[in-house]
């Protein structure tokens, strides 16, 4: 990439990603692949909730929820999402702008079954951003569907990926007074070459 330091090197934002994450792995307390998901709903008012980063392939990046959630029904309204993910330890941050569409075949379901028990169970007991009494409402739900289901129930119908796939990132890294290095990555559709730009700070 020109004129960038090792930071920055390669000519694949997507692992480029990757190895940022690796990297943070080392120095960040919790959750390397914590991004915050922006959304909006139906009147344009935005919405924004830190989520984990799961998966991360060639083109697109997927996170995991309740289709019925908030986040769900916001990001698959409106077709579109942005997201940031910053790792403080070491003074850098991606934001990423991008189209959606579910995830919700073969990858969905292996990555469910990867989950624990009780995370599972919990899919399928939580009506996601619906008001809820008392959690131990939501304890005898859990139970419920252990007694009907098993210890380890399939994926949900009504839980999956959304999957990413940006026109538009961004790599951000802290600079000495504030003279801060950023490259923007473009490209018109998922089919198209990338465009990188270095920004000023």
């Amino acid at each position: 990439m020109m004129d960038a330091d090792d930071r920055f090197a390669g000519d694949n934002p997507f692992e480029l990603t990757k190895r940022w994450i690796a990297e943070a792995t080392a120095t960040e307390p919790n959750d390397p692949n914590a991004i915050a998901l922006a959304t909006v709903d139906d009147s344009g008012m935005p919405n924004v909730r830190m989520v984990l980063l799961k998966d991360i392939d060639d083109g697109s990046f997927v996170f995991y929820t309740n289709y019925t959630s908030v986040k769900a029904q916001e990001a698959l309204g409106a077709g579109a999402v942005a997201f940031v993910l910053h790792h403080k330890t070491l003074g850098r941050q991606i934001r990423v702008r991008g189209h959606v569409v579910k995830e919700d075949g073969a990858q969905a379901d292996a990555y469910y079954q990867s989950r624990s028990s009780l995370s599972r169970l919990g899919a399928w007991a939580s009506d996601q951003s619906k008001p809820l009494d008392t959690r131990q409402t939501l304890m005898d739900r859990v139970d419920a569907v252990r007694a009907e289901k098993g210890e380890t129930p399939d994926r949900p119908p009504f839980w999956g990926g959304i999957r990413v796939t940006p026109t538009e990132m961004e790599f951000w890294a802290d600079g000495t007074a504030r003279l801060h290095d950023r490259f923007r990555w473009t490209r018109a559709d998922s089919h198209s070459p990338w465009t990188v730009q270095r920004l000023y700070p």
